[in-house]
């Protein structure tokens, strides 16, 4: 980065990811200068309005680097936006989940925006920027054998509100959008991970949850995905607006989650257990 980038512009954290891929696109698309977050230099965004940036959101001292960065080359301008993209997502059982799994998903999905938001700030104020921390449908609802995620986006959220008005007096909105189940990578090496866990897991353990396993796969195997690129507006809709929402959903699964939230919780555990294959399961026994 050599010159100063004139107009709006955008730090947007894992943009090599499907939803990132694609909000930097469209973004660009409207004009913003959009600086990609990678941990790794993507092809797909060496695209006119994109500047690919190195940023780990789990390493303070390349957080660090990249606000330096940015800050060099906006020349005092300041940003637009900080959209906090980059997520993991660990899922399994909780006794088979090892505790530095758990660790990583903080890592990325908590610590990370935090890093980011202390780094950053200074270029919001500077430029009347705004906040865009991307959620997930259960922050509001918690699956079973997705506890992981779905705490780290509770986490998230909680802060994102607290966040919120800490920020009033210097006009800096924070929003969430709460995407649904969208047809990422971010599945794909979920359940890598989670084949990794369990092949190194006690198997006297494993097998006890072997039946809940296999149902939750083939209930998880009928999914159906949106494209990334409805999450993507959506977080276009909150970087755009002159007065951004609190809160933002993208995709049906995100509004049926709002719904799953609010009927009682043993309904909703029933719910769950119908439509996942887990009612009439008989536990295991430990071999």
């Amino acid at each position: 980065m050599t010159a100063p980038t004139n107009g709006r512009a955008i730090l947007l954290t894992g943009a090599n990811g499907g939803i990132g891929r694609a909000c930097a696109q469209a973004l660009a698309a409207k004009g913003f200068h959009v600086y990609a977050g990678v941990r790794t230099p993507a092809p797909e965004l060496d695209a006119t309005g994109i500047t690919q940036i190195v940023l780990d959101v789990t390493a303070s001292g390349s957080v660090a680097a990249a606000a330096d960065q940015v800050a060099k080359h906006r020349d005092g301008q300041g940003l637009h936006a900080v959209i906090n993209n980059a997520g993991v997502l660990v899922q399994g059982p909780t006794e088979l989940v090892p505790i530095d799994e758990w660790h990583r998903q903080f890592e990325v999905n908590v610590h990370g925006p935090v890093r980011v938001i202390q780094a950053f700030l200074p270029l919001l104020r500077a430029g009347d920027g705004r906040i865009v921390n991307v959620s997930a449908g259960s922050a509001r609802v918690a699956f079973p054998f997705l506890g992981p995620i779905g705490a780290s986006k509770s986490a998230l959220e909680s802060y994102s509100e607290s966040l919120r008005v800490e920020l009033a007096p210097w006009r800096i909105p924070v929003s969430i959008v709460q995407p649904g189940a969208m047809r990422t990578e971010i599945f794909a090496k979920s359940t890598a991970a989670a084949e990794a866990a369990l092949a190194e897991a006690d198997p006297r353990i494993v097998g006890l949850y072997e039946r809940q396993l296999v149902a939750f796969d083939t209930a998880a195997a009928g999914q159906r995905y949106a494209p990334p690129e409805v999450a993507a507006a959506a977080i276009v809709r909150a970087v755009q607006a002159r007065r951004p929402k609190a809160f933002y959903m993208a995709g049906s699964d995100a509004r049926l989650a709002i719904w799953l939230a609010r009927i009682p919780a043993r309904l909703r555990d029933r719910v769950f257990q119908r439509a996942l294959g887990l009612s009439g399961i008989e536990p295991a026994l430990a071999h």
